[in-house]
């Protein structure tokens, strides 16, 4: 169940953000909200499946508004875009947003995320190396799903 409080937390962000812009505040646009602060805090999802996922709810919106609006909640920091290898564009909320990584399986193609403190050691020694303060990273691992009968592999 979506938290309600999160939701309405990221709508105002959102109306303030769009209010400094001078853009429309239109219900399409909150709608995206609802329907990606809905989501687990873990899934990922591009624009078709929130295109279907929301035409499925009787949401009248069309593809060009949830792109838009996407590329709005990105740049108001309540969303977060991902682009792996050769997959489309997704997606997830930033509101929860705490840093992991990914490991994307190249046969299944599940995202799993995880986080390793050793991954922040090395991240200081390269900075301490390069005479930097590494502000940010992004590590995506690829792999070949080595489970028997993954039923994400039978999805496909």
């Amino acid at each position: 169940m979506a938290d309600k409080a999160l939701i309405e937390k990221a709508k105002k962000i959102f109306e303030n953000f769009l209010s400094k812009q001078g853009s429309r505040k239109t219900p399409e646009r909150f709608s995206v909200i609802d329907e990606l602060y809905s989501l687990p805090e873990d899934e990922h999802m591009d624009v078709e499946g929130l295109f279907l996922s929301m035409r499925n709810k009787g949401y009248t919106i069309s593809r060009a508004t949830i792109y838009n609006t996407l590329d709005l909640l990105v740049e108001s920091g309540l969303a977060v875009k991902h682009q792996f290898k050769d997959k489309v564009a997704l997606y997830e909320q930033a509101l929860t947003y705490k840093h992991h990584d990914h490991h994307v399986c190249n046969q299944c193609r599940k995202i799993r995320e995880f986080s390793d403190p050793k991954i922040n050691e090395i991240k200081d020694l390269i900075g301490k190396e390069f005479s930097s303060s590494i502000t940010s990273h992004s590590l995506v691992l690829y792999g070949d799903c080595k489970i028997e009968n993954c039923e994400n592999l039978n999805q496909i």
